[in-house]
């Protein structure tokens, strides 16, 4: 598991669409905390990083399906996955080692946005005047919220040889479950149950844990989440054998 984990991390920073898309992600960051009026921390008068967190789970449903889209869609494609199951390592191993070289990277793109917060820090007055347990809390809540777009991305990868295909499919999927139940709460329709459908979406957990407050129940869900979409994908990856 640990040499093909290697390898997929060797595969995704070889690969231009995977540094063009963290490059990018980094650069839209920076553009709304520094540059854009109305939205850049300067002109808010707040020393937080609340334009980061709000806009990165939106960002990053291009950026982690732009890194996941050929995980299995190019195996099949090129039809090395073929040659990759007869390696002595189990389907679970495949799924989870590639899932764990996703993840690896959603935190890779995190890492550089330390500086906006040690820049946040310093702007700050008095000096260091922000919100540490809620920016913190953010952050996990952040690379959970990756880990939920990786395993959508695997799964997207995993139900066709398209490239393309997987990259819409994924990008839609994300946002579906990221947003879509919030705003099927709102209509009258589901009234009923309107809690039920927010709680089922990704971003009413999401913000709760940006709140600085670690609730178990939010990390269950989203580990739980993670895990059902690496269930589909491994079952995909046996079908596709």
């Amino acid at each position: 598991m640990i040499p093909l984990f290697i390898k997929e991390i060797r595969s995704f920073l070889s690969s231009l669409i995977a540094i063009i898309v963290i490059v990018v992600f980094l650069l839209a960051i920076g553009l709304f905390m520094w540059v854009f009026p109305d939205s850049n921390t300067l002109d808010y008068g707040y020393s937080n990083m609340d334009i980061l967190f709000n806009m990165a789970p939106w960002i990053f449903i291009f950026l982690i399906s732009a890194i996941t889209m050929r995980s299995f869609s190019e195996e099949k494609r090129m039809g090395t996955f073929e040659s990759l199951v007869t390696k002595p390592i189990s389907d679970l191993q495949i799924v989870l080692a590639k899932y764990l070289a996703g993840l690896v990277l959603v935190l890779f793109s995190l890492i550089p946005t330390l500086i906006y917060y040690y820049t946040v820090y310093q702007l700050g007055a008095p000096l260091g005047n922000i919100d540490i347990g809620a920016t913190w809390g953010s952050y996990i809540g952040l690379l959970l919220l990756g880990s939920c777009y990786v395993s959508i991305g695997l799964f997207s990868s995993s139900i066709t040889e398209n490239q393309i295909v997987a990259f819409i499919l994924s990008m839609f999927l994300c946002f579906f479950c990221f947003s879509a139940f919030e705003q099927l709460s709102k209509l009258s329709l589901f009234s009923p149950i309107d809690y039920l459908l927010e709680w089922v979406g990704i971003n009413y957990h999401y913000q709760s844990i940006s709140r600085g407050v670690l609730d178990t129940r939010d990390v269950v869900y989203f580990l739980s989440f993670t895990a059902l979409f690496l269930g589909f994908t491994f079952k995909m990856s046996r079908k596709g054998k």
